[in-house]
């Protein structure tokens, strides 16, 4: 994977773009490019969007059922999405980089870039290639070690839709690499964004039914069923933008039952590494308690839920029964705490914008040291949420950490008065957990005494 070159920042889009391309609704007139390098970041751009419709969706809720978003669980989503992005902030997309490779390469013909019969059949193949991807993400068990991310809050709402894995994109571009035989990378790249885009707005339960379109596209009562845990939800709706080729390939379910969102097994964590990698350590302690060679590449290679004498997919008995009364696991959080976490992680969230938005313009070195901050900031949070007791030495390295990078000017801020702020901030910060780490160490000195 080739580190991105310094590019100029693209123009941005016109808001009414940046809206449609969350429903696919760009003509091929205003979304076909000659070159890579002319096609926008549609999902850097979204982002507005993304936090209009979030907060839209947190008052319908509010006003329909005088209940809100969970704050651990809502930062555990967007924590996840950001991680994700920030492999993009150092390198070129390995989607696109293999893609371009393969065209460059080896193409049997070349489609016209300009041509809306190339922007349709880009659709349906992008479309095509991210079912099958998705199906097999849940059929095999090395890529649903990365899917599984997404699957893992037990909410439903728009910020799950932002719950990403930073794994997931090393093994989807298989999926795409036929269409460089013959479709520009140009539009591919297009297409990969609009596919991920359309995706986010299904992720709710305040639209109910769509009637007409439900028999074509995968709308927000097609995609509940899939993140359900229930029976009938099991292995079913992987359609990105279209259902059809679930109902083609008999993968469809009607959603029914009151769903019951997460993983069949939950992990009742909001820790952002233990959310992202867990299944990989269950995979690998599994590999290696498995005995025989050929039920090990089983392992890798068949369902998450197969075992010895299973079938490839497992048994339904396995799954936990579902009741309808679940409680989603939401330790509870102490208001200050709860303040703390909320104010530090919009801090965050400034630097990480920031950062998305000036990338082109700034060194290698100075992107890789605000990556290793945010990724530092989001872990310790996890921590802080899950209220750990190595929450309070984490938290005081993080605030070092931005204090260090602060002087050194790797987190620059503009304003004067806004620079002082922070130093006061994160150095008052530093303090308090000093002195939370005092009383542990005093506690556990007592009690071994």
């Amino acid at each position: 994977m080739a580190a991105s070159s310094p590019a100029a920042p693209q123009l941005a889009l016109p808001a009414s773009q940046q809206l449609r391309g969350l429903f696919y609704a760009l003509t091929p007139n205003e979304s076909s490019f000659c070159a890579v390098e002319e096609v926008p970041d549609y999902v850097d751009q979204a982002t507005p969007w993304f936090i209009t419709l979030i907060f839209l969706e947190l008052i319908v809720k509010w006003a329909q059922k005088g209940s809100s978003a969970r704050v651990n669980d809502s930062i555990a989503s967007l924590s996840a999405g950001i991680l994700s992005q920030l492999p993009e902030a150092l390198f070129i997309t390995i989607e696109l980089a293999i893609y371009i490779y393969v065209w460059d390469n080896y193409r049997l013909l070349e489609l016209p870039w300009d041509s809306p019969w190339t922007w349709y059949l880009t659709f349906l193949g992008v479309d095509f290639g991210y079912y099958w991807f998705h199906r097999m993400a849940h059929e095999i068990n090395l890529l649903w070690a990365g899917h599984q991310a997404h699957h893992s809050s037990e909410d439903y709402n728009l910020f799950t839709a932002l719950r990403q894995s930073v794994l997931q994109k090393y093994a989807s571009w298989i999926f795409y690499l036929p269409m460089a035989l013959f479709i520009p990378p140009s539009v591919c790249a297009v297409h990969l964004q609009f596919n991920l885009l359309y995706q986010f707005w299904i992720h709710t339960e305040v639209i109910k039914n769509l009637g007409p379109l439900e028999f074509i596209l995968n709308t927000p009562s097609h995609h509940r069923v899939h993140h359900g845990r229930n029976p009938y939800c099991i292995d079913k709706n992987y359609g990105g933008t279209l259902i059809i080729w679930d109902r083609i390939f008999g993968t469809f379910a009607a959603e029914n039952d009151k769903v019951v969102y997460g993983l069949t097994h939950p992990i009742n964590s909001f820790e952002l590494l233990k959310i992202q990698f867990h299944h990989c350590i269950y995979i690998w302690k599994t590999f290696w308690n498995t005995p025989g060679f050929c039920n090990k590449l089983s392992v890798l290679f068949k369902g998450p839920g197969w075992g010895p004498g299973k079938p490839r997919l497992g048994l339904m008995e396995d799954i936990p029964e579902v009741t309808g009364k679940e409680v989603p696991y939401s330790p509870t959080l102490p208001s200050y705490l709860c303040v703390y976490v909320v104010t530090h992680f919009v801090l965050m969230l400034g630097f990480y914008i920031d950062l998305i938005a000036t990338k082109y313009t700034l060194s290698q070195v100075t992107i890789l040291m605000r990556v290793g901050y945010i990724i530092l900031t989001l872990t310790s949070i996890g921590f802080l949420i899950e209220q750990r007791p190595e929450a309070p030495f984490l938290e005081s390295v993080r605030c070092s950490t931005f204090l260090a990078l602060h002087k050194l000017g790797y987190l620059k801020t503009y304003i004067a008065l806004l620079s002082v702020t922070y130093e006061v901030l994160f150095s008052l910060c530093i303090a308090f957990w000093g002195i939370q780490m005092m009383k542990k160490l005093t506690s556990s000195v007592a009690k071994q005494h």
